[in-house]
C-alpha cells in the first residue's frame, strides 16, 4: 500500500536513459533552440467551450467571429484563421496587428502547442494576445516545454500510436545534444536543413 502511494506521488521525470547516462530537454535548451523567453508570467487561461464568449473575443480582436461550423468545443479550426489571414488587407496598424495575431495563432498550433489533429487551436490563447504589446511578458518557453513533457508522458502509454507536441523542438534538441543520432557528416547536400 505504501509503495503504491509513493509511486503515485513521485514526481515524473522527463529524461532519456542511455548507457552513458541520462539527459533531458531543459528550459535552457528551449531558450537556445527556439529563442523563446523562459522568465515571465505563466501562460495560463481556463479552457472554456462557451461559443458566445469565444465569439465575443474574436469580435473584439478581429472584428469578425467564426461560425459554429468553424468551431469544435473550445477549439477554432485553423482553416478559419488561415482564411481570415488571407482576407486581411494591410492598410493600417490595426489590420497589420490582426494579421500578425492570426499568424501567431497558426504558429501556436503548428509549432508550439500542436495536437495530433493539426486542424484546430484552443481559443484560450486568443485572450493572451489581447494586449499584443505585452505578449513578450509571458514565459512562452516554459509553456512550450511543459507541453512537450505532457506529450512525452502521453506517448509512453501502451495504447498511444502517435505523438503530438513541439516535435521540431525535440528533434532539434536530439540533433544538438545527441550527436550519435545525427547522420555522419560527409555530403552536406543530403541534409541541408539540418546542417543549417
Amino acid at each position: 500500500m505504501i509503495n503504491a502511494l509513493i509511486e503515485r506521488w513521485r514526481p515524473k521525470t522527463h529524461t532519456f536513459h542511455f548507457s552513458v547516462g541520462e539527459c533531458a530537454v531543459t528550459l535552457e535548451d528551449v531558450a537556445m533552440i527556439r529563442g523563446l523567453p523562459t522568465n515571465g508570467l505563466p501562460v495560463t487561461r481556463p479552457t472554456m467551450s462557451c461559443f458566445e464568449v469565444m465569439e465575443a473575443e474574436c469580435l473584439h480582436q478581429f472584428r469578425v467571429a467564426p461560425r459554429k461550423a468553424d468551431c469544435r468545443g473550445s477549439f477554432i479550426k485553423l482553416t478559419w484563421f488561415r482564411g481570415l489571414k488571407d482576407r486581411i488587407v494591410l492598410t493600417d496598424d490595426i489590420h497589420i496587428q490582426m494579421y500578425v495575431k492570426c499568424h501567431t495563432m497558426l504558429l501556436f498550433e503548428t509549432i508550439l502547442f500542436g495536437d495530433k489533429s493539426g486542424a484546430a487551436m484552443l481559443w484560450k490563447f486568443l485572450h493572451l494576445l489581447r494586449n499584443f504589446a505585452g505578449i513578450i511578458q509571458f514565459s512562452w518557453g516554459s509553456a512550450c516545454l511543459a507541453h512537450l513533457y505532457r506529450s512525452l508522458c502521453r506517448a509512453t502509454r501502451v495504447d498511444c500510436k502517435e505523438m503530438d507536441g513541439p516535435l521540431t523542438l525535440l528533434l532539434t534538441w536530439a540533433w544538438i545534444r545527441l550527436p550519435f543520432l545525427a547522420p555522419i557528416p560527409g555530403n552536406p547536400r543530403l541534409f541541408p536543413i539540418a546542417n543549417r
